[in-house]
Parts: C-alpha cells; structure tokens; sequence
C-alpha cells in the first residue's frame, strides 16, 4: 500500500537504487579501453600504411570502411541473438579477434593484408560491444546513463591514447613494434572471461528467480520515427569524427606544414576531448534528461566546427578539443535513450547504434577519401563543418525521462 503513496516522479525502489557494480563496470571500461586502443592503432597508423605502401587517400577510406563495415554489419545481428540467448563467454573470443587483427597489421606484407587486419579487428568489436553494453546496463543498477559513460569511457581513453603510441613507439621503431601491443589483448582476454562468469551468474540467478513482466511498449510507429531520427543524429556526428580520426593528421600537415609527430600530439587533443565528453554525458543524462543533452551535444557543437577551418594552428587545436569534447557526450545519450525507446532489446539497440556508428564512420571516410582526392583534404574541412547543422532533427524527439516518470 505504500507504494500507491509514493509520488509517480519519483524513482522506482529496489534495484534502481542499488548502488552500481562499480568494480564490473571499471572491468567493462577497461575491457573497452584494449579493445579501442587496438582499433585506434590501427587508425593512427593510416600513415605508416600510405607511405609504406603508396596508398592513396580513396584506398585509405577503403581501409576503414573495411573495418568499420564488418563491425557495424554484424554488431546488429549479435545483439538481435543474444536478446534472446545471451553468451556471456562469447566476450572473450571478441578479444581473440582483436589479437589477431594487430598482428596481421603489424607484419601485413601488402594491401590485402592490410584489409585482412581490418576484418579481424572489426569482427572482435562486433562481438565486444553489444554484449558488454548490456553487462554494464546490468551492473548499473538503474543508473543507466552513469553505466554507460563508466563503459564508454574506456573506449574513448583508448582511442585516444592510440596516437601517443604511434607518435612515441611505432613511429620510431617501425610498423612491427604494432606486435607487442596485442599483450594488451591478452589481458583483456583475461578480464572478459571474468566478467563473462559474472554475467553468467546473474543470468543464473534471474531466472532462478522466475519469470518478469514484459516491459511497457511504445508505439510502434513512434519508435521507428524516433530512430530514424535517432541514425540521422549519429549519422552526423560520426560522419564528423571520420573526418577527424581519417584525415586530421594529413590536414593538418598540408595546411600548417608540421611533422607527423605533431599532428599525432595534436589528435590526441580531439581525441581526449572525447574522452571527457564520454564521462560527463551519462550522467548529465540521469539528471536533466537524455533529450536535452543530445540537443546541446550535437547542434551546440556547430559554432565550433564552422571556425575549425579558418583559425590559426593554435586555435585550430583548442577548437579540436572543444569540439570532441561536446559532440561525445551525445553517444552515451542516445544508447540509453534508445534502450529506453525499446525496453527488453538492449543488445538490438547496443549493436545496431555501435554498428551504425562503425558503418556511417566507415562510409563517411570511404566518401571523404574519395573527395579529398578530388577537392583536396583542406576543401573537404570546409563542408564537413556544415555536418552537426543535423541536431536540428532533435526537435522531432519526444521527452522518453517526462513519460517514464508518469508511468512509474
């Protein structure tokens, strides 16, 4: 009878306000951390790879969209399955992938091994993602927007420290110095299959439990309205981040005249900018609501990305950052809002928007390799700069934090 009391705002008891999992969430982050520093390799080698074997910029898009593409077609398809039948022991295989992968790149001999690379590396995050995105929604307890920043932040700092790698070891000792960091994968290996035994313990204990209602449904016709909103909006800021993650580094060297090294201290900057945007997203979400931030996050990024292309070096950096650091915070957001927009498929939602991201990210460099050849890279930062106008569609989404409080 208490319950009938209580106000319809507020959160719901019991597992909502269990404290999170913080020690499975910091093995979730740290799995993702090896996992997209593997992947971040292999991007900052992009000119390890062009000069060792004369690619040109259309073959460097190919690459990615190879990698990318691979990822986002399975990614969904995990998901889908594992909804239904979860693999908590699949995550380790995912990793063995990944170890692959870097070793292929490391000791490729030529431009089909290359893709080769990409391929494994691709497939090991198709497994990753979706799986592991539904343990840290698990271990969050109800915080769900703080669980999935805890996870993506790990991504994010791996990403981001790729360059510093290259920069300071790959670059002076040679491709193959790729090899000793698939060691980082064999620790992942490691911490995957304990986290795949605790997953599989709560799976036990679930349905020791018995069965659960069925999660309240929206209307079908809202629903793929929403997501297609949803992909246009993660279409934008992906579609960006290739640009950034692709062809920053030869940007940069064209239109400012710096070394390598530079340019790769220099997409650290945009890259650890995301990284702090990652943490803040999620839980800026939890308190003033996912719609809101995807707002900000996205369109608030347009006034920066529009100067991007006409300041100064120095300007140019701090813009990078500022600009990874707004535009990151919406991918936390936009998970949680589609895990909610679809109750019980967390790992279809996971896996089609980490797919999407892999494949927009993927197409979008395939597409501006092929431009840059034509117009040249400096041209190419002139229009991708138009690209975060797309948070305008943020309007046609609807206030899921405002529904679900009424319903609660």
């Amino acid at each position: 009878m208490t319950a009938t009391a209580t106000n319809p705002a507020s959160p719901l008891p019991g597992p909502a306000r269990a404290r999170p999992a913080y020690l499975v969430l910091g093995g979730a982050s740290l799995s993702h951390f090896i996992n997209d520093m593997t992947q971040s390799l292999f991007l900052a080698s992009y000119p390890l790879f062009k000069g060792g074997f004369s690619l040109s910029f259309a073959q460097i898009g190919l690459l990615t969209l190879t990698f990318q593409v691979t990822a986002s077609l399975l990614q969904p398809l995990v998901g889908r399955y594992t909804d239904r039948h979860p693999m908590p022991y699949s995550l380790p295989f995912g990793m063995a992938s990944s170890f692959a992968g870097l070793l292929t790149l490391a000791f490729a001999a030529n431009y089909a091994m290359l893709l080769t690379g990409a391929v494994l590396l691709g497939l090991g995050s198709s497994i990753f993602h979706p799986e592991t995105a539904r343990l840290a929604r698990l271990a969050g307890r109800g915080s769900h927007g703080l669980a999935q920043s805890l996870f993506q932040i790990g991504g994010n700092t791996g990403t981001a420290i790729g360059p510093l790698l290259i920069a300071y070891f790959v670059l002076p000792h040679g491709r193959p110095t790729l090899a000793w960091f698939a060691i980082s994968t064999l620790v992942g290996i490691v911490v995957m299959t304990a986290l795949g035994r605790w997953y599989a313990l709560h799976l036990k204990a679930r349905k020791a439990a018995g069965p659960v209602a069925a999660p309240a449904q929206h209307d079908p016709a809202m629903v793929r309205r929403v997501m297609t909103v949803l992909i246009l909006l993660i279409m934008s800021k992906f579609f960006y981040i290739a640009s950034i993650t692709s062809y920053y580094i030869f940007y940069l060297i064209q239109r400012f005249g710096i070394s390598e090294h530079a340019a790769q201290m220099d997409l650290f900057v945009f890259l650890a900018g995301m990284t702090v945007g990652t943490m803040i997203g999620g839980p800026i979400g939890d308190r003033i609501g996912r719609k809101r931030v995807i707002w900000v996050s996205i369109l608030g990024t347009l006034p920066f990305t529009l100067a991007l292309p006409y300041v100064p070096l120095e300007a140019t950096v701090v813009l990078s950052g500022i600009v990874g650091l707004i535009l990151s915070s919406a991918f936390p957001a936009i998970v949680v809002y589609g895990q909610e927009l679809m109750p019980g498929r967390v790992g279809t939602v996971s896996g089609l928007f980490f797919g999407l991201a892999f494949g927009i990210g993927g197409l979008g460099a395939a597409l501006l390799g092929v431009l840059a050849d034509r117009i040249g890279i400096v041209a190419v930062y002139h229009i991708c700069a138009f690209l975060p106008a797309l948070g305008l569609l943020a309007v046609f989404l609807p206030d899921l934090d405002g529904k679900r409080a009424v319903r609660a």
